[in-house]
C-alpha cells in the first residue's frame, strides 16, 4: 500500500504546485491575489535568478526526485544503497515550507500587507510530510528485512 501512497505523490505534487499557497495584497486599498508555487516561481525568475533556481531545486526538483526514487525502491529497481541520498532529498524538500512560513512572517511583521494562508499551503505540506513519512517507513521495512535475513 506504501507504494501506491507513494506513486499518488505524483499526481498530487503538481496540483499543489499550481494550488493558491496564499492570498496576498499590499495595503486596503487593493485587492488580494492568489499565488501559488508556480506563479512566486516566475516572480523569482524576474527578480533572482539564484534565488530562483534554489527554490526550484527545493520545491519541485527535491520532493519529486525522492518519490520517483523511492518509488524504484519499492519496485526493487533501485539498490537499497540509494536510500541516504533519497532522505536528503526529502530533507531539502522540507526547506522551501520553511521559506515560505519566513516570508510569510516578514511580510506580516512589515504591516503594509495582508496574507491570507490558502488551502494549496496545507495540501503542499502534506505532501512534504507524507513523503517524509514514506520514506521513514520504506527505511524501518528494509532494516527489518535484513534484520530477519540475517538472523
Amino acid at each position: 500500500m506504501i507504494k501506491y501512497l507513494n506513486l499518488s505523490l505524483l499526481i498530487l505534487y503538481p496540483v499543489a504546485w499550481f494550488a493558491p499557497l496564499m492570498r496576498a495584497g499590499l495595503l486596503p486599498l487593493f485587492g488580494l491575489s492568489e499565488i501559488s508555487v508556480i506563479s512566486g516561481l516566475q516572480s523569482l525568475w524576474k527578480t533572482d535568478v539564484f534565488l530562483a533556481l534554489v527554490v526550484t531545486a527545493f520545491a519541485l526538483f527535491a520532493p519529486y526526485l525522492k518519490t520517483i526514487g523511492l518509488a524504484l525502491l519499492h519496485f526493487r529497481l533501485l539498490s537499497p544503497r540509494t536510500e541516504p541520498a533519497l532522505n536528503l532529498l526529502g530533507k531539502l524538500a522540507m526547506a522551501d515550507i520553511f521559506l515560505i512560513a519566513v516570508y510569510v512572517t516578514l511580510f506580516k511583521g512589515i504591516g503594509l500587507g495582508k496574507i491570507e494562508v490558502a488551502w494549496g499551503l496545507y495540501l503542499f505540506t502534506a505532501l512534504i510530510v507524507t513523503s517524509i513519512l514514506i520514506g521513514w517507513q520504506t527505511e524501518r521495512t528494509r532494516k527489518a528485512r535484513l534484520a530477519t535475513s540475517t538472523e
